[in-house]
Protein backbone atom coordinates (compact mmCIF):
# COMPACT_ATOMS: atom_id res chain seq x y z
CA UNK A 1 0.00 0.00 0.00
CA UNK A 2 1.55 3.34 -1.00
CA UNK A 3 1.45 6.53 1.04
CA UNK A 4 -1.36 8.13 -0.97
CA UNK A 5 -3.64 5.14 -0.28
CA UNK A 6 -2.84 4.88 3.42
CA UNK A 7 -3.99 6.94 6.39
CA UNK A 8 -2.95 5.90 9.87
CA UNK A 9 -5.82 7.96 11.28
CA UNK A 10 -8.26 5.46 9.80
CA UNK A 11 -6.66 2.62 11.78
CA UNK A 12 -5.72 4.09 15.15
CA UNK A 13 -8.32 3.90 17.93
CA UNK A 14 -10.00 7.28 18.41
CA UNK A 15 -9.26 7.45 22.14
CA UNK A 16 -5.58 6.80 21.40
CA UNK A 17 -5.49 9.34 18.58
CA UNK A 18 -6.54 12.12 20.95
CA UNK A 19 -4.73 10.80 24.03
CA UNK A 20 -2.36 13.14 25.83
CA UNK A 21 0.46 10.85 27.02
CA UNK A 22 1.87 10.88 30.54
CA UNK A 23 4.90 13.13 30.83
CA UNK A 24 7.53 11.81 33.23
CA UNK A 25 10.20 13.87 34.96
CA UNK A 26 12.78 12.54 32.53
CA UNK A 27 10.64 13.49 29.55
CA UNK A 28 10.48 17.10 30.72
CA UNK A 29 14.21 17.41 31.45
CA UNK A 30 16.03 15.27 28.93
CA UNK A 31 19.69 16.13 29.54
CA UNK A 32 19.91 13.98 32.64
CA UNK A 33 23.35 12.66 31.73
CA UNK A 34 24.75 16.07 32.63
CA UNK A 35 26.30 16.77 36.01
CA UNK A 36 23.19 18.29 37.56
CA UNK A 37 21.47 18.18 40.94
CA UNK A 38 18.32 16.19 40.25
CA UNK A 39 15.51 17.00 42.65
CA UNK A 40 12.63 16.59 40.22
CA UNK A 41 11.64 12.90 40.26
CA UNK A 42 11.37 11.98 43.96
CA UNK A 43 14.23 9.49 43.64
CA UNK A 44 16.47 8.20 46.42
CA UNK A 45 19.52 10.52 46.11
CA UNK A 46 22.11 7.98 47.28
CA UNK A 47 24.03 6.65 44.29
CA UNK A 48 24.05 2.89 43.72
CA UNK A 49 23.94 2.71 39.93
CA UNK A 50 20.19 2.29 39.64
CA UNK A 51 18.75 4.86 42.03
CA UNK A 52 17.79 7.15 39.14
CA UNK A 53 15.01 6.52 36.64
CA UNK A 54 16.26 5.23 33.27
CA UNK A 55 16.12 7.20 30.04
CA UNK A 56 12.47 6.74 28.98
CA UNK A 57 13.44 6.96 25.30
CA UNK A 58 16.63 4.88 25.51
CA UNK A 59 18.45 7.42 23.33
CA UNK A 60 21.98 5.97 23.60
CA UNK A 61 20.81 2.46 22.72
CA UNK A 62 18.56 3.65 19.91
CA UNK A 63 21.43 5.61 18.38
CA UNK A 64 23.56 2.47 17.99
CA UNK A 65 20.71 0.27 16.74
CA UNK A 66 19.53 2.91 14.27
CA UNK A 67 23.06 3.27 12.91
CA UNK A 68 23.49 -0.49 12.54
CA UNK A 69 20.10 -0.95 10.84
CA UNK A 70 20.43 2.24 8.77
CA UNK A 71 17.20 3.85 9.93
CA UNK A 72 16.32 7.02 11.79
CA UNK A 73 15.97 6.89 15.56
CA UNK A 74 12.44 8.23 15.04
CA UNK A 75 11.60 4.91 13.33
CA UNK A 76 12.43 2.95 16.50
CA UNK A 77 10.56 1.89 19.60
CA UNK A 78 12.08 -0.37 22.24
CA UNK A 79 10.02 -2.57 24.51
CA UNK A 80 10.17 -4.98 27.42
CA UNK A 81 10.61 -7.88 25.01
CA UNK A 82 8.84 -8.19 21.66
CA UNK A 83 5.70 -9.24 23.52
CA UNK A 84 5.29 -5.73 24.97
CA UNK A 85 5.81 -4.23 21.51
CA UNK A 86 3.13 -6.51 20.07
CA UNK A 87 0.75 -5.71 22.92
CA UNK A 88 1.20 -1.98 22.32
CA UNK A 89 0.26 -2.49 18.67
CA UNK A 90 -2.93 -4.27 19.71
CA UNK A 91 -3.86 -1.55 22.18
CA UNK A 92 -3.16 1.29 19.75
CA UNK A 93 -5.01 -0.02 16.73
CA UNK A 94 -7.60 -2.65 17.74
CA UNK A 95 -10.95 -1.71 19.25
CA UNK A 96 -11.87 -4.42 21.80
CA UNK A 97 -14.93 -6.43 20.89
CA UNK A 98 -15.08 -4.93 17.39
CA UNK A 99 -11.87 -5.35 15.41
CA UNK A 100 -10.08 -8.53 14.37
CA UNK A 101 -6.60 -9.71 13.45
CA UNK A 102 -5.39 -12.35 11.00
CA UNK A 103 -2.78 -14.95 11.94
CA UNK A 104 -1.18 -17.66 9.81
CA UNK A 105 -0.82 -20.90 11.80
CA UNK A 106 1.40 -22.63 12.54
CA UNK A 107 3.01 -19.52 13.96
CA UNK A 108 4.12 -17.78 17.16
CA UNK A 109 1.48 -18.43 19.80
CA UNK A 110 1.57 -15.02 21.49
CA UNK A 111 -0.40 -13.39 18.66
CA UNK A 112 -3.41 -15.47 19.68
CA UNK A 113 -2.85 -14.93 23.40
CA UNK A 114 -2.56 -11.16 22.98
CA UNK A 115 -5.73 -11.12 20.88
CA UNK A 116 -7.58 -12.92 23.67
CA UNK A 117 -6.17 -10.61 26.36
CA UNK A 118 -7.26 -7.55 24.39
CA UNK A 119 -10.68 -9.01 23.45
CA UNK A 120 -9.85 -9.00 19.74
CA UNK A 121 -11.18 -11.67 17.39
CA UNK A 122 -8.48 -13.82 15.80
CA UNK A 123 -9.11 -15.06 12.27
CA UNK A 124 -6.82 -17.90 11.27
CA UNK A 125 -5.73 -18.65 7.72
CA UNK A 126 -3.51 -21.71 7.80
CA UNK A 127 -0.27 -21.70 5.85
CA UNK A 128 -0.10 -23.96 2.83
CA UNK A 129 1.67 -27.32 3.04
CA UNK A 130 5.01 -25.69 2.24
CA UNK A 131 4.48 -23.24 5.13
CA UNK A 132 3.80 -20.31 2.78
CA UNK A 133 0.80 -17.96 3.08
CA UNK A 134 -2.24 -18.30 0.85
CA UNK A 135 -2.51 -14.68 -0.25
CA UNK A 136 -5.95 -14.90 -1.82
CA UNK A 137 -7.39 -16.76 1.18
CA UNK A 138 -6.00 -14.10 3.52
CA UNK A 139 -7.51 -11.27 1.50
CA UNK A 140 -10.81 -13.10 1.22
CA UNK A 141 -10.90 -13.53 5.01
CA UNK A 142 -10.09 -9.88 5.74
CA UNK A 143 -12.91 -7.39 6.22
CA UNK A 144 -13.26 -3.73 7.14
CA UNK A 145 -12.54 -4.55 10.80
CA UNK A 146 -9.30 -6.47 10.07
CA UNK A 147 -6.65 -4.21 11.57
CA UNK A 148 -3.55 -6.40 11.87
CA UNK A 149 -1.95 -9.19 9.84
CA UNK A 150 0.89 -11.10 11.52
CA UNK A 151 3.62 -12.70 9.41
CA UNK A 152 6.47 -14.50 11.17
CA UNK A 153 9.52 -14.73 8.86
CA UNK A 154 11.54 -16.86 9.39
CA UNK A 155 8.49 -18.63 10.72
CA UNK A 156 8.27 -20.29 14.10
CA UNK A 157 7.92 -23.30 14.36
CA UNK A 158 8.64 -24.23 10.73
CA UNK A 159 11.86 -22.21 10.38
CA UNK A 160 11.36 -21.08 6.78
CA UNK A 161 11.39 -17.60 5.29
CA UNK A 162 8.12 -16.34 3.82
CA UNK A 163 8.49 -15.66 0.10
CA UNK A 164 9.18 -12.03 -0.71
CA UNK A 165 6.59 -11.84 -3.51
CA UNK A 166 3.81 -13.00 -1.22
CA UNK A 167 4.70 -10.46 1.46
CA UNK A 168 4.88 -7.68 -1.12
CA UNK A 169 1.43 -8.58 -2.42
CA UNK A 170 -0.02 -8.55 1.08
CA UNK A 171 1.60 -5.20 1.84
CA UNK A 172 0.03 -3.80 -1.33
CA UNK A 173 -3.44 -5.26 -0.90
CA UNK A 174 -4.17 -5.73 2.83
CA UNK A 175 -6.00 -2.68 4.17
CA UNK A 176 -4.63 -2.82 7.69
CA UNK A 177 -1.17 -3.00 9.24
CA UNK A 178 1.19 -5.84 8.30
CA UNK A 179 3.46 -6.88 11.16
CA UNK A 180 6.51 -8.89 10.10
CA UNK A 181 8.05 -10.66 13.08
CA UNK A 182 11.77 -11.06 12.39
CA UNK A 183 12.91 -12.66 15.62
CA UNK A 184 15.13 -15.04 13.61
CA UNK A 185 16.19 -12.79 10.72
CA UNK A 186 19.87 -12.79 11.72
CA UNK A 187 20.21 -16.49 10.88
CA UNK A 188 19.48 -16.01 7.18
CA UNK A 189 21.17 -14.08 4.39
CA UNK A 190 17.85 -12.47 3.40
CA UNK A 191 17.70 -8.72 3.92
CA UNK A 192 15.41 -7.49 6.66
CA UNK A 193 12.12 -5.80 5.81
CA UNK A 194 13.31 -2.88 7.95
CA UNK A 195 14.68 -1.32 4.77
CA UNK A 196 11.14 -1.17 3.35
CA UNK A 197 9.38 0.86 6.05
CA UNK A 198 9.68 4.05 3.95
CA UNK A 199 8.16 2.28 0.98
CA UNK A 200 5.23 0.71 2.85
CA UNK A 201 3.54 3.00 5.40
CA UNK A 202 1.44 0.07 6.69
CA UNK A 203 4.53 -2.02 7.54
CA UNK A 204 5.72 -2.74 11.07
CA UNK A 205 8.80 -4.91 11.66
CA UNK A 206 9.58 -6.41 15.05
CA UNK A 207 12.91 -7.89 16.13
CA UNK A 208 14.46 -9.02 19.39
CA UNK A 209 17.78 -9.25 21.20
CA UNK A 210 16.77 -12.65 22.60
CA UNK A 211 17.99 -14.87 19.76
CA UNK A 212 21.08 -13.91 17.75
CA UNK A 213 22.20 -11.40 20.38
CA UNK A 214 21.92 -13.93 23.20
CA UNK A 215 20.06 -11.60 25.55
CA UNK A 216 16.84 -13.49 26.23
CA UNK A 217 17.22 -12.81 29.95
CA UNK A 218 17.11 -9.01 29.71
CA UNK A 219 13.86 -8.83 27.66
CA UNK A 220 14.38 -6.26 24.94
CA UNK A 221 12.30 -6.06 21.78
CA UNK A 222 12.55 -3.65 18.86
CA UNK A 223 9.85 -2.13 16.68
CA UNK A 224 10.60 -0.45 13.34
CA UNK A 225 7.91 1.56 11.59
CA UNK A 226 7.06 4.96 10.17
CA UNK A 227 7.51 7.94 12.45
CA UNK A 228 3.72 8.29 12.55
CA UNK A 229 3.25 4.78 13.91
CA UNK A 230 6.12 5.10 16.39
CA UNK A 231 4.64 8.36 17.71
CA UNK A 232 1.34 6.58 18.38
CA UNK A 233 3.03 3.69 20.20
CA UNK A 234 5.10 6.11 22.27
CA UNK A 235 1.86 7.68 23.48
CA UNK A 236 0.79 4.51 25.25
CA UNK A 237 4.01 2.80 26.29
CA UNK A 238 4.77 2.86 30.04
CA UNK A 239 7.11 5.81 30.74
CA UNK A 240 10.05 3.69 31.93
CA UNK A 241 9.35 0.42 30.12
CA UNK A 242 13.02 -0.50 29.52
CA UNK A 243 14.92 -0.55 32.80
CA UNK A 244 18.41 0.77 33.41
CA UNK A 245 20.10 -2.63 33.74
CA UNK A 246 18.58 -3.81 30.47
CA UNK A 247 19.74 -0.66 28.69
CA UNK A 248 23.28 -1.00 30.04
CA UNK A 249 23.61 -4.67 29.13
CA UNK A 250 22.09 -4.14 25.68
CA UNK A 251 24.49 -1.27 24.98
CA UNK A 252 27.46 -3.49 25.84
CA UNK A 253 26.24 -6.31 23.65
CA UNK A 254 25.12 -4.47 20.51
CA UNK A 255 28.43 -2.59 20.51
CA UNK A 256 30.29 -5.92 20.16
CA UNK A 257 29.30 -6.72 16.57
CA UNK A 258 32.27 -9.00 15.86
CA UNK A 259 31.39 -11.36 18.73
CA UNK A 260 27.71 -11.45 17.70
CA UNK A 261 28.59 -12.25 14.08
CA UNK A 262 30.97 -14.99 15.20
CA UNK A 263 28.26 -16.62 17.31
CA UNK A 264 25.71 -16.37 14.48
CA UNK A 265 28.20 -17.99 12.11
CA UNK A 266 28.82 -20.82 14.59
CA UNK A 267 25.07 -21.40 15.00
CA UNK A 268 24.52 -21.54 11.23
CA UNK A 269 27.43 -23.98 10.89
CA UNK A 270 25.95 -26.06 13.71
CA UNK A 271 22.56 -26.03 11.98
CA UNK A 272 24.09 -27.42 8.80
CA UNK A 273 25.95 -30.20 10.63
CA UNK A 274 22.84 -31.02 12.65
CA UNK A 275 20.72 -31.29 9.50
CA UNK A 276 23.25 -33.69 7.99
CA UNK A 277 23.33 -35.83 11.12
CA UNK A 278 19.53 -35.91 11.42
CA UNK A 279 19.27 -37.30 7.90
CA UNK A 280 20.95 -40.49 9.18
CA UNK A 281 18.54 -41.05 12.08
CA UNK A 282 16.21 -43.93 11.22
CA UNK A 283 13.01 -42.50 12.75
CA UNK A 284 13.41 -39.04 11.17
CA UNK A 285 10.96 -38.84 8.27
CA UNK A 286 11.42 -35.23 7.13
CA UNK A 287 13.76 -32.35 7.89
CA UNK A 288 12.21 -28.99 7.10
CA UNK A 289 14.48 -26.32 5.62
CA UNK A 290 15.41 -23.79 8.24
CA UNK A 291 16.53 -20.16 8.10
CA UNK A 292 16.39 -19.89 11.89
CA UNK A 293 18.43 -21.17 14.85
CA UNK A 294 16.30 -24.31 15.09
CA UNK A 295 15.22 -27.22 12.92
CA UNK A 296 11.74 -28.70 12.67
CA UNK A 297 11.77 -32.46 12.10
CA UNK A 298 8.95 -34.92 11.43
CA UNK A 299 9.47 -38.26 13.20
CA UNK A 300 7.63 -41.55 13.47
CA UNK A 301 6.18 -40.88 16.93
CA UNK A 302 6.88 -37.45 18.42
CA UNK A 303 5.49 -38.20 21.89
CA UNK A 304 7.59 -41.34 22.22
CA UNK A 305 10.79 -39.69 20.97
CA UNK A 306 10.23 -36.62 23.17
CA UNK A 307 9.91 -38.80 26.28
CA UNK A 308 13.03 -40.77 25.33
CA UNK A 309 15.03 -37.55 24.96
CA UNK A 310 13.79 -36.24 28.30
CA UNK A 311 14.96 -39.45 30.00
CA UNK A 312 18.41 -38.84 28.52
CA UNK A 313 18.49 -35.26 29.84
CA UNK A 314 17.68 -33.42 26.60
CA UNK A 315 14.74 -31.02 26.37
CA UNK A 316 13.34 -30.26 22.91
CA UNK A 317 9.95 -28.90 21.83
CA UNK A 318 7.12 -31.17 20.72
CA UNK A 319 5.15 -29.16 18.14
CA UNK A 320 2.70 -31.92 17.20
CA UNK A 321 -0.36 -30.00 18.40
CA UNK A 322 0.23 -27.22 15.86
CA UNK A 323 -1.44 -27.15 12.41
CA UNK A 324 0.55 -29.02 9.73
CA UNK A 325 2.99 -30.20 12.40
CA UNK A 326 1.82 -33.71 13.28
CA UNK A 327 4.64 -35.79 14.82
CA UNK A 328 7.18 -32.97 14.74
CA UNK A 329 9.94 -32.04 17.14
CA UNK A 330 11.77 -28.71 17.12
CA UNK A 331 15.48 -28.79 17.89
CA UNK A 332 17.24 -25.57 18.86
CA UNK A 333 20.80 -25.45 17.57
CA UNK A 334 23.07 -25.61 20.61
CA UNK A 335 26.80 -25.46 21.16
CA UNK A 336 29.04 -27.95 19.37
CA UNK A 337 29.05 -30.12 22.48
CA UNK A 338 25.27 -29.93 22.91
CA UNK A 339 24.65 -30.80 19.28
CA UNK A 340 26.99 -33.76 19.53
CA UNK A 341 25.18 -34.96 22.65
CA UNK A 342 21.82 -34.67 20.88
CA UNK A 343 23.03 -36.70 17.89
CA UNK A 344 24.59 -39.29 20.19
CA UNK A 345 21.28 -39.75 22.03
CA UNK A 346 19.18 -39.76 18.83
CA UNK A 347 21.45 -42.42 17.39
CA UNK A 348 21.16 -44.47 20.59
CA UNK A 349 17.35 -44.40 20.71
CA UNK A 350 17.04 -45.11 16.97
CA UNK A 351 18.68 -48.53 17.35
Amino acid sequence: MNKTQFSIKQLVRKNIQYLKPYSSARDEFTDFDQDMVFLDANENPYENGVNRYPDPQQKSLKKIIANQRKVSETNLLLGNGSDEVLDLIFRAFCEPGIDNIITLPPTYGMYKVLAEINNIEEQQVWLEEGFQPDVEAILATANSDSKLLFICSPNNPSGNLIEQKRIEELLERFRGLVIIDEAYIDFTDRESWVGSIDRYPNLIVTQTLSKAYGLAGIRLGICYASEEIIDILNKIKPPYNVNELTQQRALQRVSNEDQILAEISAIIEGRTLLEEALSNISFVEKIFKSDANFILVRVDDANKRYDQLIKEGIVVRNRSTQPLCKNTLRFTVGTKEENEKLIEVLTLISN
